[in-house]
């Protein structure tokens, strides 16, 4: 008897808590369109647009869990040589897989990304969704696209897709 009702209350908490993650998952699940892109250097605070001032991207979140997340720079144009198409990578930040959310976090089990690097590890984002609006701030790390910089944040904000 002591072993069921150990059972009984197992089955309620974990029934309590789903569908609370389900909540969670439910603010940030659609279509988002960026809005703006910075970077934050944290030895200067200096801020700057890593793809110019009209980068491009989105954002998907799905009911099942799983998210794309795709940004590229502003003026993009077909490369032709090597080194041109090598270039296009320091414009382009791309990963997806399944996503959890915590709090005020988002963590992505990354399946697939545009740097080797991050398959098979989580990435982990801060966010804040006012009405229409998903705010977006990475932690502080060292980017592969502007690794010169040192450590850096990003700071995304995207717009629900109409």
């Amino acid at each position: 008897m002591f072993k069921v009702k150990w059972l009984v209350v197992l089955v309620l908490l974990v029934t309590a808590v789903q569908p609370s993650l389900a909540e969670d998952r439910a603010q940030v699940q659609g279509v988002w369109k960026l809005v703006s892109y910075d970077v934050e250097v944290q030895a200067t605070g200096e801020k700057f647009p890593p793809m110019d001032k009209s980068p491009t991207g989105y954002v998907i979140f799905t009911p099942e869990a799983r998210v794309w997340f795709v940004l590229t720079g502003d003026g993009r144009k077909p490369a032709k040589t090597a080194e041109e198409k090598a270039a296009l990578l320091d414009t382009l930040v791309a990963y997806t897989g399944t996503y959890r959310v915590e709090g005020d976090k988002w963590i992505t089990s990354a399946e697939v990304a545009w740097n080797p690097e991050w398959v098979g590890t989580e990435q982990s984002r801060s966010f804040k969704v006012e009405g229409d609006r998903l705010q977006v701030l990475t932690p502080w790390r060292v980017m592969p696209n502007w690794a010169d910089k040192g450590m850096t944040r990003s700071i995304i904000t995207f717009e629900r897709a109409k």
